[in-house]
């Protein structure tokens, strides 16, 4: 496991047996949720169109890989619901940015644990919790839910700066959330949201380059890597299974891949 240089010993410490004892190991088989062809086993959802009505083509396949326009708002959806996994998703972002976030960060993200109608989240989304995918925020948790506590997480946070929102820190104070966010522990505290923003600590690479996010969901613990760094953690989320989406929100990305691997349960 790796960790960045910014971290204290203790911290070090804390994240290791955080990473050893509370997550199940993988079983052998891991399935390829994109065979790299076309969008087999997933459908989309398009804000004000609906259900696989793409007609901009925001979701194509293109030389083998999955190319999100960003053009309009929604999402590509898995059939099948999933529960104790190790999700795997290789990404990098485009340079095309649209409308209403054309001149702000570039931001998707992996959305877990879908549950309910399509489009139930201000008519885009299922409600879920968001593994976000942001310049300068990729690995903060947010919980796209209903307001209630059908989805929330708990996740321990360092004390609160005025200003500035939670901040994932393991051996902090635990809060219970079921709306709003957890920023990865080191989420620069002057981000921005502009276009091409990078934090001093961002684990995440550059445009251009391909990053790896894994989330691990076991049982009701869900952990977030970003290119083999611990950046987050939640338990008690709810719900604890559903279906996966992968967004469109203002910016071109890429995706060559989505591997699932299920865990053994304990």
């Amino acid at each position: 496991m790796k960790i960045i240089g910014l971290l204290t010993f203790p911290f070090i410490i804390s994240l290791f047996f955080l990473n050893v004892n509370c997550v199940a190991q993988p079983a052998d088989k891991t399935v390829r949720l994109f065979n790299g062809k076309n969008f087999k086993g997933w459908y989309s959802f398009v804000e004000k169109r609906g259900r696989n009505q793409d007609v901009k083509k925001v979701f194509t396949v293109e030389k083998g890989l999955i190319h999100i326009s960003g053009e309009e708002y929604g999402s590509i959806v898995t059939n099948k619901e999933y529960e104790n996994y190790k999700l795997k998703v290789e990404f990098k972002w485009g340079e095309k940015t649209y409308e209403p976030r054309a001149d702000r960060a570039r931001d998707n993200g992996v959305l877990l644990h879908s549950t309910g109608a399509d489009g139930g989240y201000h008519g885009i989304w299922m409600y879920s919790i968001e593994c976000q995918i942001i310049e300068g925020g990729t690995g903060d948790f947010l919980v796209v839910g209903d307001g209630s506590n059908k989805y929330e997480l708990t996740a321990n946070v360092a004390p609160k700066k005025e200003g500035a929102g939670n901040v994932f820190q393991p051996t902090g104070q635990p809060i219970t959330l079921n709306a709003g966010r957890i920023d990865w522990f080191g989420r620069d505290p002057h981000w921005k949201d502009a276009k091409g923003f990078t934090g001093a600590h961002d684990v995440e690479k550059p445009v251009g380059g391909w990053n790896t996010m894994e989330c691990v969901a076991d049982g009701d613990r869900i952990s977030i890597y970003v290119n083999g760094t611990l950046v987050n953690q939640a338990s008690r989320v709810k719900p604890s299974k559903g279906r996966i989406q992968i967004q469109s929100e203002g910016a071109e990305m890429y995706v060559r891949k989505v591997e699932l691997t299920p865990l053994q349960v304990k």
